[in-house]
């Protein structure tokens, strides 16, 4: 079962086969996680249901976000047991100048208390991560994150955090635009509409991303890590060039 089965009609996935959509692209060589926006003011500072998360911070999305930390904090243990590449896109603290449209369309943004933008403890940053701060959805616009990206040779990106419909979709975009390939595991990514999680799930799938669950993501990395390590006597291209 997809996350997408019984919400978008078996007619239109269909029409999607039909038209050569949703191939796998698979994983390169060398992986980056994302973790996008997973800060108390996306979760609360802990499990609530939603109407109750949202009296502690309203840009909260309660107990889902929760349960995508226990999935994002399998994958962080992995990608650090391997040395691969841990990359934090967030909202930084919204000044007046940051406005615009996005006061328009979500006032309240731009009041979160200083809690509201730590990183969830249980998945937090440490000394050799990569910070990258963005005052907008995608986490490449306005950023230098695909240079991040290039000089730590990755090639494959998983992405997790929130929103499915928000920061997240909009930056599997732009990774699918720069010719990453991308994987979204859907349990690790969090929405505050389930509705609007399933139809851009199975949209980013059909269209940009390889969309799948933390354990097929994790056999997949497992093999990933196998054939590195198997690889480890092999020339580098700095080794060659020097």
């Amino acid at each position: 079962m997809k996350p997408w089965d019984g919400i978008i009609p078996e007619e239109e996935q269909r029409a999607y086969r039909a038209a050569g959509f949703g191939k796998p692209t698979g994983f390169g060589r060398r992986p980056g996680l994302l973790i996008i926006d997973v800060q108390y003011r996306t979760v609360g500072t802990r499990p609530m249901p939603f109407w109750d998360a949202i009296k502690e911070f309203p840009t909260s999305c309660g107990e889902v976000g929760w349960k995508a930390v226990t999935h994002i904090e399998r994958l962080l243990k992995v990608f650090r047991a391997n040395g691969w590449p841990v990359l934090y896109p967030y909202v930084a603290p919204k000044e007046q100048f940051d406005a615009g449209r996005l006061a328009d369309k979500v006032p309240a943004l731009m009041g979160v208390p200083a809690k509201g933008y730590e990183f969830v403890a249980e998945v937090a940053p440490k000394p050799g991560d990569t910070l990258v701060p963005k005052k907008h959805p995608s986490a490449f616009f306005g950023t230098p994150l695909a240079s991040y990206l290039i000089d730590k040779s990755v090639d494959s990106i998983i992405v997790t955090g929130c929103t499915t419909s928000g920061c997240v979709r909009g930056s599997v975009v732009d990774a699918f635009a720069f010719n990453f390939r991308v994987a979204v595991c859907h349990d690790a990514v969090y929405d505050r509409s389930h509705v609007s999680h399933c139809v851009n799930l199975f949209d980013m799938a059909e269209k940009y991303a390889d969309v799948m669950t933390t354990d097929q993501c994790l056999e997949a990395l497992g093999s990933l890590s196998a054939a590195s390590k198997s690889e480890v006597g092999a020339p580098t291209l700095a080794a060659a060039s020097g």
